[in-house]
């Protein structure tokens, strides 16, 4: 039996979680099968190139060129059913989350969610969760032929093949376009602003309070020669602009530094910077889901330890 992995993509790259994914059906031993739905069988080409996959398992038509719901779920199921595979990974992503229960009902599968590790135990597999916006963790038992949605960051990926997994490929029956399809992709303005380049970069969370604050952050941030960033509720508040958003539906970083003040640690924002080279938190909350994360940690008052870090670094 085989492990499926759904293989997400954008702008013609695969996902950095979908080779996460791979790296994670490797160290559970046993085949890998690749799903790859693109438009057509050249995109699915570009796509598999170099996937550490031993096989590739392709539906190419117009209708999956752009990710919905509807047809990527047929399509899906139709792969569950084609290889019926001890193991179905896939991204804790907009795709993943939409996906999974709808398979999970669809094939009678079990699924457990929010998956931070994975081993195999017994005949099924054991999984770690984050449960409670990532306060706590809980473990448990996920039978052979259950559904896995794990998040981002839980395993580095691994080099890409050097090369190519067989291609086989899968007829679905795609039906109806259904009531989502694709218009137009929005991209945000940037500013000028590329937090993917950036080699160090302060983050500050809601414990900023106000603006009043953020000037000693922004004098941390040119000390350590850091871009200034915020998780999403410092975003939505107006108090920095959107492309200074890290997190799930902001930019996605792997800074040299992350050094984040009060800054909980919810998984949408772990999403975003987990895979950062080194991790330092300052949360006055011991209970923080993000010194499970990070490197070094300090339970403090952010605004006692900046203006000390301020003076030391000046």
């Amino acid at each position: 039996m085989t492990i499926l992995v759904l293989i997400e993509h954008y702008q013609g790259g695969v996902a950095d979680g979908s080779l996460e994914l791979l790296t994670l059906a490797r160290t559970l031993g046993g085949p890998v099968t690749a799903l790859v739905l693109a438009g057509s069988m050249a995109d699915v080409a570009t796509l598999a190139a170099g996937l550490d996959a031993d096989t590739v398992l392709a539906v190419a038509a117009p209708a999956v060129a752009r990710y919905a719901s509807s047809v990527y779920l047929r399509s899906l199921n139709a792969a569950i059913a084609a290889c019926d595979p001890e193991l179905v990974l896939l991204s804790y992503s907009t795709a993943g989350i939409d996906l999974a229960a709808g398979a999970s009902v669809a094939t009678g599968r079990e699924m457990v969610a929010y998956v931070t590790s994975l081993t195999r135990h017994g005949a099924g597999f054991a999984a770690c969760s984050q449960v409670y916006g990532g306060k706590l963790l809980a473990t448990s038992t996920l039978p052979a032929q259950g559904i896995a949605v794990v998040m981002p960051g839980a395993v580095k990926a691994g080099p890409r093949s050097t090369g190519d997994a067989p291609v086989q490929t899968l007829t679905v029956d795609l039906g109806p376009d259904g009531c989502i399809r694709h218009l137009e992709t929005l991209v945000p303005e940037s500013g000028g602003i590329d937090l993917t380049k950036a080699a160090r970069i302060v983050c500050v969370g809601r414990a900023l309070g106000n603006t009043d604050k953020l000037p000693m952050a922004e004098a941390l941030a040119k000390l350590l020669g850091a871009e200034i960033a915020g998780s999403r509720p410092v975003i939505d508040a107006g108090w920095l602009p959107k492309p200074r958003q890290i997190g799930k539906s902001g930019t996605k970083v792997k800074p040299k530094l992350y050094l984040m003040a009060g800054v909980s640690g919810a998984p949408e924002h772990l999403e975003g910077m987990g895979e950062s080279e080194l991790i330092i938190a300052l949360n006055s909350d011991p209970r923080a889901p993000i010194f499970g994360k990070a490197h070094y940690g300090a339970v403090c008052d952010m605004f006692e330890v900046m203006p000390t870090l301020i003076q030391k670094l000046s």
